[in-house]
């Protein structure tokens, strides 16, 4: 005789069965809203992110040639072709535009060789070996001078000098050079000469100017000529997009230097700020 035994399983319940959806409902638009919260926090610390890194590059990009700025020729301008004011005679918060004379900084600091580590110029002028039309100047290779300025894109011929003692801001112009020696244009009589000079041969202006958009984009302006005051001409390159803030003040041989800029953080056209401020040496 054969027994069908028949085994009886509880099943879910409708009830159950709907409580179970509204609860997966509910985890899932909890776990939803915290996925897309966290997406736009970090958009956001991107867009952050890349606003700081943009200002601070170009900050310090700003603060490797403003370290070289000969002190009596910076001035400031309220527009590219605006009047050029003194920098320590300004009073007008809102130049946009920063120019100065740097002395060759590249050709100051490079040598030739670890057997040969004379650099292109020395910045000390033998007075008894030197004259009007010749600076002695021991320790220097201005055939590496002359060299390196050519790689930039200026010419040493073009370059003048800058007297350490002298009060005015007058340079003095060079008509070439070789070994320890600088061939100059020619010293006027009773000009005080001083054992210390800086060679340069560019100057160099920084410019807030209105873009295509509508907003404004930060400029570095070099190669043009080395004299203080000058028309700003020569090679244009960009720093930095997007400038909402431009300021600057010299005082006491520093340079304190405030870029803002703004960057779009999606789609939408949301904007985020960042400010970041340098002092220069």
């Amino acid at each position: 005789m054969k027994y069908l035994y028949h085994y009886h399983r509880r099943a879910f319940t409708m009830l159950e069965l709907v409580f179970v959806i509204v609860i997966l409902g509910i985890v899932s638009s909890i776990g939803a809203e915290i996925i897309a919260q966290t997406y736009e926090n970090y958009i956001i610390q991107r867009a952050q992110y890349k606003a700081n890194i943009k200002t601070e590059l170009a900050l310090n990009q700003i603060a490797n040639r403003l370290r070289y700025a000969i002190p009596s020729t910076i001035g400031a301008r309220k527009t590219i072709g605006g009047a050029y004011t003194a920098l320590d005679l300004v009073t007008d918060p809102d130049m946009n535009v920063l120019q100065w004379v740097g002395y060759d900084g590249d050709s100051f600091e490079a040598i030739t060789s670890n057997a040969n580590r004379r650099p292109g110029w020395s910045g000390f002028c033998d007075l008894d070996a030197s004259s009007r039309t010749k600076i002695s100047t021991p320790g220097s290779n201005l055939t590496l001078a002359s060299t390196i300025i050519g790689n930039l894109g200026g010419n040493l011929s073009s370059a003048v000098l800058y007297f350490a003692d002298d009060g005015t801001v007058t340079p003095y112009g060079i008509s070439g050079g070789s070994g320890e020696n600088i061939t100059m244009d020619g010293i006027p009589p009773n000009t005080n000469v001083s054992e210390r000079y800086k060679l340069a041969w560019s100057s160099y202006a920084l410019s807030v100017e209105n873009n295509t958009e509508g907003k404004r984009d930060l400029f570095l302006y070099y190669n043009f000529t080395p004299n203080a005051g000058v028309a700003i001409g020569g090679s244009k390159s960009l720093l930095l997009k997007d400038v909402t803030n431009f300021r600057f003040k010299y005082s006491g041989g520093a340079f304190r230097i405030k870029i803002c800029k703004e960057e779009q953080i999606g789609a939408d056209g949301e904007m985020i700020h960042a400010c970041k401020e340098k002092v220069v040496f």
